[in-house]
């Protein structure tokens, strides 16, 4: 393999233990996966609950686009079917984020979309939440995609999302720094909005001991 390929190797083992370092996913699953150089680097399956984002290099997996395993320790994460979906579809996206970001959680559970609150969030619109699929299925890979066409630019331009129900987040990026970026910011647009409706209620006021208890929560 090419210094490219073996360069996001490391880069994608880095980014999730970042990511868990940072609550923007957790152990329950999730994963990574960039185009490069007519290959696909994918975290493996389990990445998080066997191996508590502590990934070695090594362990990333290395698929052709049709995702055939090249190389690599492990098996691939039966979520691969939305990556490579998006993927091949999306010529401008080379980064894919499936995570378990806390507060956006939330919003999954609720079934619920996310409409910017933040400057910085502005330029991904509404994070709408698609019709429920089966996870790891080629349904959801196919309304994950539906949900991101015609949001092309903002792909080009950094990144583009949407909500799987009872799921997690999905996230389609230039790269695997501008996805990485955009599940941080519409995480804290999460959070701001869930901890917005307490303040509206009177919370800070009147209730000071539930906000705090609330905010500690939500770390």
């Amino acid at each position: 393999m090419g210094s490219a390929i073996q360069e996001m190797r490391a880069k994608i083992a880095e980014a999730g233990a970042l990511m868990l370092a940072r609550n923007l996913t957790d152990l329950g699953g999730g994963n990574i996966s960039v185009r490069v150089d007519g290959v696909v680097c994918i975290t493996p399956r389990y990445a998080g609950s066997r191996y508590q984002w502590r990934l070695r290099p090594e362990q990333v997996i290395v698929c052709d686009l049709e995702g055939n395993q090249l190389e690599g320790e492990g098996e691939i994460s039966r979520e691969a079917k939305v990556h490579f979906k998006l993927l091949n579809e999306f010529t401008d996206g080379k980064a894919v984020i499936h995570a378990h970001p806390r507060n956006v959680l939330v919003f999954c559970a609720a079934r619920r979309s996310i409409p910017p609150v933040l400057e910085y969030t502005v330029k991904f619109g509404e994070v709408k939440v698609i019709s429920y699929a089966p996870g790891h299925s080629t349904q959801l890979a196919e309304k994950v995609a539906e949900a991101l066409r015609g949001q092309e630019e903002r792909v080009r331009k950094q990144a583009a999302a949407v909500i799987a129900p009872w799921h997690g987040l999905f996230v389609l990026g230039k790269d695997l720094e501008a996805a990485v970026d955009a599940v941080e910011r519409i995480e804290v647009n999460a959070r701001c909005i869930l901890l917005g409706r307490i303040l509206a209620a009177g919370g800070l006021d009147d209730e000071p001991a539930a906000l705090a208890a609330a905010v500690a929560a939500s770390k």
